[in-house]
């Protein structure tokens, strides 16, 4: 598919450069990009080498205007442009509407229009799926589960019984939404089971990775507000709440009843204490311990960041002595005070 340039400043409401009836075939990086290609610069450090670009159109800061000469669109934040171009070439195929015959569909589930279900798909009893949706090869919905309006199901996806997935959400492959949280009583040296008895609530415009694990929850239910993001193989637990516009980067664990705000960034491979309380507008940088509360916004880190081998043991060995050092200390200081 092509479009002209000023087609695509009319969708990007970007301001227009150069020649409105340019014809471009395809969106491309900034070092590869040729002729018939649009690509961007979101990175500073790129705007000098701005003559080397061998693409055909540019998504270029608002600042650029009056001091680039070239086909361009001008924007206040071109990385915007970048993504709203990548919706325009988008090239994931989509189902048609319809019902694959090894579909199997309990008769009291209700589907809406063109909906479209693969292969081996199973929907239990008295599930609902709004119109629009696409359902891929392998999944399988609980009984009683919901699927909002044009939400997209990636092939082998797990929903459990009572589950609820708001519209326009995005569930890739292999994850499971529903499935029992970490639940067990001891018991005289053994574990009873807690059933887990609540649901998984998602919100609108939600996008979970590939892997993902949210779990139910115990009694209430377990989360996930509208506009949030999660990557790739993270794992919520249950009655985890996550505020609206929050988004947590690949391999992130979550424990029980931790609550996140709304509009946090939650860095890859960050593990979070249960019961918790994360306030609005917090970053946490990745690898992260999070182990108390955080009652103010800000940037959050923990951790040793990688070094070499030997600087590495030594800092370990020093670590291994601080309780001895600050004895030391205390008794110097006792000294000096005497």
């Amino acid at each position: 598919m092509t479009y002209t340039l000023s087609q695509l400043a009319e969708q990007l409401n970007a301001q227009l450069m150069g020649d409105k009836n340019l014809v471009l075939q395809r969106l491309a990086t900034f070092s590869q990009a040729g002729p018939g290609d649009i690509t961007f610069v979101s990175d500073k450090k790129l705007l000098t080498q701005l003559a080397d670009c061998n693409a055909s159109a540019i998504v270029l800061p608002t600042a650029l205007q009056t001091s680039y000469q070239g086909n361009a669109l001008f924007m206040d934040n071109p990385y915007v442009g970048y993504a709203l171009l990548a919706k325009i070439f988008d090239n994931t195929p989509n189902l048609s509407a319809g019902i694959a015959t090894s579909a199997v569909i309990h008769e009291t589930a209700e589907i809406g229009e063109n909906v479209a279900i693969a292969a081996h798909v199973v929907i239990g009893a008295g599930v609902k799926i709004a119109a629009n949706c696409q359902i891929l090869a392998n999944v399988v919905i609980g009984e009683n589960s919901r699927v909002g309006e044009q939400s997209k199901i990636y092939p082998n996806v797990t929903v459990y019984h009572h589950c609820q997935i708001g519209k326009r959400c995005i569930v890739h492959a292999n994850s499971v939404i529903g499935s029992d949280g970490f639940g067990n009583a001891p018991y005289q040296g053994t574990w009873v089971k807690i059933p887990q008895i609540g649901r998984v609530q998602i919100g609108d415009d939600v996008e979970i990775g590939s892997s993902t694990t949210i779990d139910r929850g115990a009694i209430a239910d377990t989360i996930i507000a509208d506009g949030v993001k999660i990557d790739n193989q993270c794992q919520i637990a249950h009655n985890v709440t996550i505020g609206a516009h929050t988004a947590i980067a690949g391999g992130s664990n979550i424990a029980g009843s931790t609550q996140i705000g709304t509009h946090c960034i939650i860095g890859g491979s960050v593990a979070m204490n249960g019961h918790l309380t994360i306030t609005d507008n917090v970053v946490i940088t990745g690898d992260s311990m999070v182990m108390r509360s955080i009652d103010k916004a800000g940037v959050y880190s923990s951790g040793v960041p990688a070094q070499k081998n030997r600087a590495w043991r030594k800092t370990t060995a020093l670590t291994l002595k601080i309780s001895d050092l600050f004895k030391r200390v205390k008794e110097l200081e006792k000294q000096l005070k005497d």
